[in-house]
């Protein structure tokens, strides 16, 4: 297969899979400009001063703090970043966001919070809003003088939200709405000035979406719901009972809230890869912080292989997830660059932009919430018995985390979006996964007993994502001619194809970084990222592999297995890795430093 090599503006969604990026197309971290770096230090201020000393009075839902709280972040402009300049915000970029919403990852129950308002609560409004509602909204929400809510999800509506049973219905002077109907899971409801509704206008098939103030007539909340974690979010269940609406409220076109609902849960998947950032930083600080205090046998528990392992384990996959959030956040910025280019309207452009990226949002969700699920369960295992208990700030760490695999579409709707997608594009022909496929098919016939692999150490790194790619492709042309259309029912099968395209994504993610940095670190510096990079590489081959051959026995008649099997073997071997050294080598950095430093 010959990857061909195109300008970062033009690689599609899912592309990766069948064209090589370059490091010098990817944004990565260690770019952020000082304007960015400032906006970062000033979140993490915030949430250093504001919201960590008050955590476990937010956390007990003492009445009026977390308002309190978010409105005081509005008067520094932390909740108007990505609000246009002229509605009273700082018209930041889509990347400045994403760094926003990565350092208030690490605030607990206080960034469920920021996420909604900002996200869901906030961009509805900013993406689909007539001028009229912009600029009555906007200004409010980006000032923290109004707080924002989004209002889908119902009791018998969860994942299919379409299905949902509110109604709105129109009345006989044509000057409002009337919306019956109840929501449920609605955070930042307790204390949410607007509201953003989706109902079903009488008899349609299709939601619509309604701003809601409130205080219109006809609305109820009922009491805080008690949860596992996130416990000082606000979160409850609205009632509408004849609750009247002004038709000019209307957000955007009828029977198109269900478009709008699927775009805006786009970014709010992306975002969440962004938002455990913060969070999985905080828990390692939390670790390793206990690791070099606590001491058993006469020795810090530091100093242990075993504790080291976890260490260094919950920085790997930290810096491989934030490695592929900003690769995947830059496209998205180019991508609406490009569309306003095209004439686009900014706000169109920037729904555009993510619909582009779809699956890329979609893994980031699944990769970045169960990388967050590791890291705060292995802290607990390093805090040992005091991990447990309701005093330590790992044990609320890890409670907070559970919900990220449910939130923005659980994962294994988002693992079905990301393989279905994928599907869709190869099947239809959006991208040239088929022809790619077929190079692949031929190629299996005349494979040797090993790869010959590169001596230079980044060339190597390309040859073995370039052969994960053709497993990839085997898998899935493999799939689709066995299964056909009954592929969209065999959820087994589909979770195989994402979990190889989310490894993939996120393994080329860090290549590409650690290559990139060459330019930017010293030779000594590099050392430890490229450890990071072996390591991650070496358990991508293993887990792209299990999942390769646990679809193939799924679909293929016996006497084609051990063709594809050889195959799988062929495309997923890498070089010999000591991953207990280099593990021992990035936790010693750790431990030195006592706080994540990558």
């Amino acid at each position: 297969m010959n990857i061909s090599t195109e300008s970062k503006k033009a690689l599609r969604g899912g592309e990766y899979l069948i064209k090589e990026t370059l490091a010098t197309d990817i944004f990565i971290p260690e770019e952020f400009n000082e304007e960015q770096k400032m906006i970062a230090q000033t979140c993490q201020d915030f949430i250093d001063n504001e919201v960590l000393p008050y955590i476990d009075r937010l956390d007990k839902m003492e009445p009026g703090l977390m308002s309190q709280v978010m409105k005081k972040s509005g008067e520094l402009g932390l909740l108007a970043v990505s609000i246009p300049e002229e509605y009273g915000g700082f018209g930041q970029s889509f990347v400045t966001s994403m760094l926003a919403s990565d350092i208030m990852g690490g605030g607990g129950s206080y960034s469920v919070a920021f996420s909604a308002h900002t996200g869901i609560g906030t961009l509805t409004i900013l993406y689909y809003g007539n001028e009229q509602q912009k600029q009555k909204y906007l200004p409010l929400l980006g000032s923290g003088e109004w707080l924002g809510a989004y209002c889908l999800t119902e009791p018998g509506a969860g994942s299919d939200a379409n299905s949902g049973t509110t109604k709105a219905t129109l009345t006989s002077d044509a000057l409002n709405y009337i919306i019956n109907g109840q929501k449920m899971w609605i955070t930042n409801g307790g204390f949410a000035d607007v509201l953003t509704v989706f109902a079903k206008i009488d008899n349609d098939r299709a939601l619509s979406a309604f701003i809601v103030e409130r205080n219109f007539p006809g609305i109820k909340f009922n009491a805080e719901e008690k949860k596992m974690g996130i416990k000082g979010s606000s979160t409850v269940q609205i009632f509408f009972e004849d609750c009247i609406v002004p038709v000019e409220n209307l957000l955007g076109k009828r029977g198109e809230g269900f478009r709008i609902a699927l775009n805006i849960l786009n970014l709010g998947r992306i975002k969440l890869g962004a938002n455990v950032i913060g969070s999985s930083k905080r828990a390692i600080n939390l670790s390793v912080n206990y690791a070099n205090e606590r001491k058993q046998f006469k020795s810090l528990i530091s100093s242990f292989g075993a504790i080291q392992y976890k260490l260094a384990e919950q920085v790997i996959r930290a810096f491989a997830n934030e490695s592929a959030v900003y690769r995947a956040s830059q496209n998205v910025e180019d991508a609406i660059l490009t569309f306003i280019a095209e004439g686009m309207e900014k706000g169109q452009a920037n729904v555009e932009a993510q619909r582009k990226y779809a699956i890329e949002a979609a893994l980031l969700k699944v990769y970045g919430s169960e990388m967050l699920d590791y890291v705060v369960d292995e802290g607990v295992q390093i805090h040992g018995g005091m991990g447990f208990s309701a005093e330590t700030q790992i044990e609320t760490l890890y409670r907070d985390s559970r919900i990220n695999r449910i939130f923005e579409g659980t994962n294994e709707i988002n693992r079905s979006v990301i393989a279905g997608t994928m599907l869709g594009k190869a099947t239809k022909k959006e991208l040239d996964i088929l022809a790619e496929a077929e190079k692949v098919m031929a190629e299996i016939t005349e494979l040797k007993d090993k790869p010959k692999f590169s001596q230079e150490y980044y060339q190597l790194q390309k040859e073995y994502i370039a052969n994960f790619k053709k497993a990839t492709l085997l898998v899935m042309k493999t799939a689709i001619d066995a299964v056909g259309n009954r592929i969209s029912t065999e959820q087994e099968i589909q979770f195989n194809i994402a979990d190889i395209l989310m490894q993939l994504y996120v393994a080329e993610s860090l290549a590409l970084r650690v290559e990139k940095m060459e330019n930017l670190k010293s030779q000594q510096e590099m050392s430890i990222y490229k450890d990071i990079l072996d390591v991650l590489m070496y358990e991508s081959s293993l887990i792209i592999f299990k999942a390769a051959v646990d679809a193939v026995y799924s679909y293929s008649p016996e006497n084609d297995i051990d063709k594809l099997i050889n195959a799988l073997i062929y495309f997923t071997r890498t070089q010999p890795v000591n991953a207990k050294e280099a593990r021992r080598r990035i936790a010693a950095k750790l431990i030195e430093e006592n706080r994540y430093k990558f």
